[in-house]
């Protein structure tokens, strides 16, 4: 059994880092572009990241 983990990282505006998303979810924005939503793991914040989940 294969199980393919990948870490998908955004820019959290409060930390003023690239932090790892936690609970990543696959969205799409009005025009079709792929998105990426989550929280930061270590303040809670939500993090948005525009593109595919790698």
């Amino acid at each position: 059994m294969l199980i393919r983990f990948c870490m998908v990282t955004a820019y959290c505006v409060k930390c003023r880092s690239k932090r790892e998303i936690k609970n990543p979810k696959e969205t799409k924005l009005k025009n079709g572009r792929p998105a990426v939503k989550g929280k930061c793991p270590k303040c809670s914040t939500n993090v948005f990241r525009i593109g595919k989940m790698e």
